[in-house]
């Protein structure tokens, strides 16, 4: 049953789901609500079985369908599944499962490759993203001749999922991933993973000037766009007058207070049994 009252609006007044393991996809949303400012959204954080990155497959596929399933049942005209892991993982059997249109988010390797001049890319991945059939399928197709390192990052989504004061331990971790890359020679760095933007500039002071940052929140709403242009579903000058709702599936007052700060306006965060 819809926990919203979105049954008798019109298809294209319908608000756009967008879940992630937790906090990560808002960097995700944030680019949606700039872009399409006459959207209102469905956001889930699915904190409590944060990082998806040292999950399963198997786990992670059962939770894409979960909430993908929930999504859908709210109503929602389209989902966007702002984790790079559960994209690369079980995005193809959610979209078999569901018939609205599904986004995910994928490492921007084709970009990164075309961009970068000296042809040496770094990836800032998960670990479950790094071993993925999916990435090196997407390297082996549009690396373009750049030489492509993937860097395992264990443990910082979990870091900054927490927020609080673990800058330090943040930055110990970024200086062994990125240390690598940088003895590469990489000039371009594509962050893997819809959290990692949250610290991107830690990330930036890091690697210099020199090194351009790429991450997937712009194409990602351009394509979310595409998508609801070719099957009418852009919501009008009005839009959806409900708002935005956010859910977590563990939710707590350190999270909800998060969320506000990264959403930079009061939200109204309301618990998710799934």
């Amino acid at each position: 049953m819809s926990d919203i009252s979105t049954t008798s609006l019109p298809k294209s007044a319908l608000p756009i789901g967008i879940f992630d393991s937790g906090i990560g996809g808002l960097s995700i949303a944030q680019n949606i609500k700039k872009q399409l400012p006459t959207e209102s959204l469905i956001y889930i954080a699915d904190n409590l079985h944060a990082p998806y990155g040292e999950k399963s497959d198997e786990f992670i596929s059962e939770r894409v369908i979960a909430l993908g399933e929930y999504l859908a049942s709210q109503p929602v005209k389209a989902i966007v599944v702002a984790c790079n892991t559960a994209t690369v993982t079980a995005i193809k059997t959610l979209r078999e499962k569901l018939a609205i249109p599904i986004i995910g988010v994928e490492p921007a390797i084709k970009p990164a490759a075309l961009n970068s001049q000296n042809k040496k890319v770094g990836v800032l991945v998960t670990q479950a993203t790094a071993s993925n059939q999916r990435l090196h399928e997407l390297i082996h197709t549009y690396a373009s001749g750049a030489d492509v390192f993937i860097q395992p990052c264990p443990g910082l989504a979990e870091l900054i999922e927490m927020q609080g004061n673990n800058q330090q331990a943040i930055n110990t971790l970024l200086n062994d991933f990125l240390s690598p890359l940088l003895i590469e020679q990489i000039d371009t760095l594509v962050l893997g993973c819809t959290h990692y933007p949250l610290v991107k500039n830690a990330i930036s002071e890091k690697v210099g000037d020199l090194v351009q940052i790429i991450d997937t929140a712009a194409p990602v709403t351009a394509q979310l766009k595409r998508k609801l242009s070719e099957k009418d579903l852009l919501a009008g000058a009005e839009g959806n007058k409900k708002g935005d709702v956010f859910y977590t599936t563990s939710c707590n007052q350190a999270l909800s207070t998060t969320l506000q700060q990264l959403w930079l306006q009061p939200v109204d965060v309301k618990s998710l049994e799934l």
